[in-house]
């Protein structure tokens, strides 16, 4: 794990004095949410599982911005790791106030290749990590009146047909957000952002993005700061806005 000092707190930022946990935040999306919070004044806890040294690099640029970062490795598809991760958080930031699900699996395999561990493996990260991680955070976000995002997918209300397994645990975790929503009601707001085509700046001259950068109405793919910026949304906005889905795709979804 690692830790950086606190900072103080600049006036104007909408999430000033607030506690944020982000699973899998170390790279991609996960890490410009952690980014976009501290920006917008909250102390950041997140959860990495194989990307130590990119975990301590966003803990040092976190406490750069006078706010306080603290990572920790998690599985969270394992319950016991989990219970153990939410403890130490605790510990560590004092609370939790938003909690969002962002640790996820993707994987591209025709339908009659997809095997029966693949199937489970996706349905254990994309589905069962949020229930696992949302139900061990339910004490701290309740007391504190808190929030939770969950990172679903334009797949989870698409059929794609190259990712059937990965659309179905998507599709499972928009339909938990709402169920989460009435369940968690009134203490604790779930919504839900689901992205389209994001390019996450590891590919470039993909001809894939590219197809899709072209077919998208907005003419670009997304960035993680899209994504980013519909989490720090749902983080700050009015708690009655509960049980949403809102999708970050730049109208390829209406294709």
């Amino acid at each position: 794990m690692a830790r950086s000092g606190t900072g103080s707190v600049k006036n104007g930022h909408d999430l000033a004095g607030k506690k944020v946990l982000i699973t899998g935040g170390a790279r991609r999306i996960g890490r410009a949410i952690a980014l976009r919070m501290a920006e917008a004044g909250a102390d950041v806890a997140f959860t990495y599982l194989h990307s130590e040294g990119e975990a301590e690099m966003l803990v040092a640029q976190i406490g750069r911005m006078q706010r306080h970062a603290f990572a920790v490795r998690c599985d969270v598809t394992d319950e016991r790791s989990v219970q153990e991760t939410i403890k130490e958080v605790v510990r560590e930031m004092g609370g939790i106030d938003v909690l969002v699900n962002n640790a996820a699996l993707y994987e591209t395999v025709p339908f009659e290749e997809i095997t029966v561990q693949q199937w489970d493996r996706m349905f254990a990260g994309n589905a069962r990590g949020p229930f696992l991680v949302s139900r061990a955070a339910l004490s701290t976000l309740r007391k504190r009146q808190g929030r939770i995002i969950n990172l679903g997918s334009l797949g989870g209300l698409r059929p794609w047909t190259s990712h059937a397994h990965y659309c179905a645990s998507k599709a499972a975790l928009t339909m938990l957000s709402q169920i989460m929503a009435k369940a968690l009601a009134p203490e604790i707001s779930v919504n839900c952002v689901a992205p389209g085509m994001i390019d996450t700046g590891e590919n470039p001259g993909s001809k894939t993005l590219k197809h899709f950068a072209e077919k998208t109405p907005m003419r670009r793919n997304g960035a993680n700061d899209d994504v980013a910026e519909a989490a720090l949304f749902f983080a700050a906005a009015p708690k009655f806005i509960t049980g949403q889905t809102l999708v970050i795709d730049g109208g390829l979804g209406l294709v």
